[in-house]
């Protein structure tokens, strides 16, 4: 198969929402669809055995959260799709902002019954700053919750974008029938007594005005009717070309849970979803259909497998073909690497690829080479736009809390700062060591990983700051004067970089007044 045609049948999204709104168990249905799992897990342990593919570190399963970004890829229809499933968690944020510009596409889950959340709006902004398509699908359709026009008046509203209605439920709540899809013109009705299965008892019926519309969905036809009247009244007819350019957002409606709506979902989003599409750098645009490979670092994971710790460093492909022992600059290192074993994923489930293309997403095993936001090509010096850091907001000292385990702390340290959670700063008057992070529970999760991947104990100490950020200048004289002023409030990151440490709003502004030619950045993209 040719280059351009390998391109186009990808499809690379991520699926986003605020907690608990369905996210990871729409994952797995997509998966079951998808033929590439059997059986789909739930993310609560207390619903079935199976935890769900996606959620695979420890963590997630005791807590039912979802804490880290997982990458997988499966076949459908003749179609490549690329799943990043992100963490919901505002507290994980910063890995779901910088997974955002690994896809060319988006899938926003809402729970029908809160409607638009906190989280999903602070999505929905990075979503519109980089104009990606989104698709939502309005889930728990079979549990009380919002009339579906009060939910589409409050998407409009509370996301800033234009909708249209692609599926619509049948009654709700106890009473919840299916969906009928509008884009192909066919209703659905689903009843498989297994949740976690397919079913192929699935009634097809073209016209809704056909009586035989009776006896499955009575006493609700009428109703149904003529709110499909309404629909076509009121909302325009989907245009494809507004859906990718990000001003119009596909909607369907489901539960994910039983299985109503998803592939009605899955085969519309194939056949609209972009495949990739050109990439910024600092030196130009990357079209994917570019003969020669470029690709960039997102994420990077250590201890994905805990036996072997192993360290990988996830690319997404932008142009080009992947090869298998073929040799690829780093630009950042200005040396020539090649990889005898990069990995495609199913989760944690690794399995080695001899070929990639643009839009899909690989694993390269990493000693230490790679840090997120690092580019891969042929020889080109590029650097990709838009992966940063952010400057973290809660700061903690981190001390070794078995002195036998020095060495084994050290390393956790180390691996777990690059995947980029959260954030290592040394102080220069002291040396102590302080974690900073975006979000509480991030603490607890590198205290929990450090103890069951590394062997090693940690105890955290309180310390007051309220930011963190870099700074640079070409003044050497100010810049001098400022380090002899604020030494107890100097770090270095982890790359040697200079950091301010403010300890309030009033001394980062009184900072930056007094030294105007020093610059402050509050993320680590500069």
């Amino acid at each position: 198969m040719s280059l351009e045609k390998e391109i186009k049948r990808r499809r690379t999204f991520a699926i986003i929402s605020h907690p608990d709104a369905g996210k990871t168990t729409l994952t797995e249905k997509l998966l079951l669809f998808g033929g590439a799992i059997h059986v789909a897990g739930a993310v609560k342990s207390n619903k079935i055995k199976k935890t769900a593919t996606s959620d695979f570190m420890e963590i997630e399963r005791q807590r039912g959260i979802s804490v880290s970004t997982a990458v997988m890829g499966f076949e459908y229809k003749d179609v490549k799709i690329n799943i990043l499933d992100t963490p919901g968690h505002e507290d994980f944020a910063e890995d779901t902002y910088r997974t955002l510009t690994a896809v060319d596409s988006v899938i926003i889950v809402i729970d029908q019954a809160k409607g638009v959340e906190t989280q999903t709006r602070k999505l929905m902004n990075v979503c519109r700053m980089r104009n990606t398509p989104v698709i939502v699908f309005i889930n728990k359709m079979d549990r009380n919750g919002k009339d579906p026009f009060e939910l589409l008046d409050d998407i409009e509203s509370e996301l800033k974008i234009k909708v249209r209605p692609l599926s619509w439920p049948i009654s709700s709540g106890s009473t919840f029938k299916g969906v009928y899809n509008l884009y192909e013109q066919k209703l659905c009705l689903f009843f498989s007594e297994d949740k976690q299965s397919l079913s192929d008892d699935i009634i097809r019926i073209d016209d809704v005005n056909s009586p035989e519309l009776d006896q499955y969905i009575k006493p609700f036809t009428n109703r149904f009717r003529e709110e499909l009247e309404l629909v076509k009244g009121v909302y325009h007819d989907f245009e494809i070309d507004k859906y990718l350019s990000g001003e119009l957002a596909p909607v369907f409606f489901g539960s994910a849970l039983n299985n109503f709506g998803v592939q009605e979902l899955l085969d519309c989003f194939i056949q609209i979803a972009p495949h990739p599409r050109p990439t910024v750098t600092d030196a130009r645009e990357i079209s994917p259909f570019e003969e020669k490979l470029t690709g960039f670092v997102f994420k990077i994971f250590a201890n994905m497998d805990p036996n072997h710790r192993d360290r990988l460093a996830f690319l997404k492909i932008c142009s080009g073909t992947f090869e298998r022992n073929k040799f690829y600059h780093h630009v950042r290192l200005d040396k020539d690497f090649r990889f005898s074993s990069p990995n495609a994923f199913m989760a944690d489930k690794k399995s080695i690829v001899d070929f990639a293309y643009p839009g899909d997403i690989i694993g390269l095993h990493d000693t230490g080479s790679f840090r997120i936001g690092d580019t891969l090509t042929e020889g080109e010096i590029l650097k990709f736009k838009g992966i940063p850091n952010f400057s973290p907001e809660l700061f903690r000292y981190i001390e070794n809390a078995d002195p036998m385990k020095s060495k084994q702390l050290a390393k956790g340290v180390d691996q777990l700062m690059d995947e980029g959670v959260a954030q290592l700063f040394i102080q220069k008057s002291n040396g102590r060591k302080i974690i900073g992070t975006v979000g509480a529970l991030q603490f607890e999760v590198i205290q929990h990983r450090l103890e069951h991947e590394y062997n090693a104990t940690c105890r955290y100490e309180s310390i007051s700051l309220h930011k963190a950020c870099w700074i640079e200048s070409d003044n050497k004289a100010q810049i001098e004067d400022f380090r002899k002023r604020k030494f107890n409030n100097l770090a270095v990151d982890k790359h040697g970089r200079e950091v301010f440490l403010a300890d309030s709003p009033y001394s980062l502004q009184m900072a930056q007044e007094k030294f105007p030619d020093i610059k402050f950045y509050f993320t680590s993209e500069f």
